[in-house]
């Protein structure tokens, strides 16, 4: 099968090539990838900013229908339609985070698209307990969403303490910000999203969608607009996801005393910051990486109860041969979800 493979570490060293077609085993199904969409996580592995086992075939937001099926998995159906959960891929199902369902620190841990063959090609193997069935009215797209919308949810629902009256700070209009976003409107929160002059599309998106206000920071002033926006007192919460140094001094200098500083952007480098401000504001600073499974269930209820749409959260649909084309439009931050599909 044609895969789009990470083949030897170092910057770069990503191709199409053909690999083997995974065999069914016990305890596993064979799953047909619909589509697979693209992460910034693949890019920081084109990179290498992110650790990755070379030779890996990239690829882990996806959905995909069960063709065959080993022994012992019952309860999956053969044409069936699931988002998989591959973060946990391999864990070692002993440590204190295993048990307590957070798996992510696991050091055991290896996910698809990275530690392990991932959904950028045709045919993928999964668990019948990493497969997650979204209702038939949700379509294949949007199903392969419930990976990077798992994310989302885990820093909006689960990490940060909302209170209604809140006034948020969103700093990167990207794919996983404007997920965020999402959540946000959803719940009727104030907020102010905070991009680049190339972000410009994105920014008239997230106003279109219902942001209170939208700033391009390289143009006007984000800390002046915030002492108007909340009469002075700063923002409630902000939520950093671009990864970007000059994002995280901005996040910080516009919280108010005692807010909250969530970080969800990876920034693949060391950065400086005024971090004196944590302790000056004792702000609540806290990290948000990927999810548990009970973030899945979740994820998985609120795409099935329809309240949040999210189909226009997809800008390109493209064959996996464009792939480059796909990445280069991440990395220029001309896009928002980009869907690969297979050969």
């Amino acid at each position: 099968m044609e895969a789009l493979v990470k083949f030897d570490k170092g910057p770069g060293n990503v191709r199409l090539q053909e690999m083997p077609d995974p065999k069914v085993e016990e305890g596993k199904v064979i799953m047909e990838v619909n589509s697979c969409g693209i992460c910034g996580t693949d890019l920081h592995v084109y990179h290498d900013t992110f650790k990755n086992y070379p030779p890996v075939i990239l690829g882990h937001e996806f959905s995909a229908k069960v063709i065959e099926k080993g022994k012992n998995t019952d309860g999956i159906d053969l044409g069936a339609r699931y988002s998989v959960l591959g973060a946990l891929t391999v864990i070692c199902n002993n440590c204190e985070y295993c048990h307590s369902g957070e798996f992510m620190f696991c050091k055991a841990k290896r996910g698809m698209g990275h530690g392990v063959h991932g959904a950028f090609t045709k045919y993928v193997a999964a668990r019948p307990d990493q497969l997650y069935a979204t209702a038939n009215h949700v379509s294949d797209a949007v199903s392969a969403l419930v990976e990077p919308f798992a994310v989302a949810v885990h820093a909006v629902g689960e990490i940060a303490n909302l209170q209604f009256g809140d006034t948020v700070l969103l700093s990167g209009p990207g794919p996983i910000g404007m997920l965020l976003l999402k959540l946000l409107l959803a719940q009727g929160v104030k907020t102010i999203v905070a991009g680049t002059g190339e972000d410009v599309e994105k920014l008239r998106t997230a106003k279109d969608w219902g942001a209170h206000t939208v700033v391009k920071v390289d143009q006007e002033d984000l800390q002046t607009i915030i002492q108007h926006e909340t009469n002075g007192k700063g923002v409630d919460i902000a939520f950093e996801t671009a990864g970007a140094q000059a994002s995280v001094s901005n996040c910080l200098n516009a919280l108010r005393p005692l807010g909250q500083y969530i970080q969800v952007g990876h920034f693949g480098k060391d950065i400086t910051i005024p971090f004196d401000l944590s302790a000056f504001r004792q702000l609540i600073i806290k990290g948000s990486v990927g999810y548990t499974r009970a973030t899945w269930d979740r994820a998985v209820e609120i795409i099935n109860q329809g309240q949040v749409d999210l189909e226009d959260v997809i800008t390109h649909r493209m064959p996996l041969a464009d792939w480059q084309k796909g990445f280069d439009l991440m990395e220029k931050k001309k896009s928002l979800k980009i869907l690969l599909y297979p050969s």
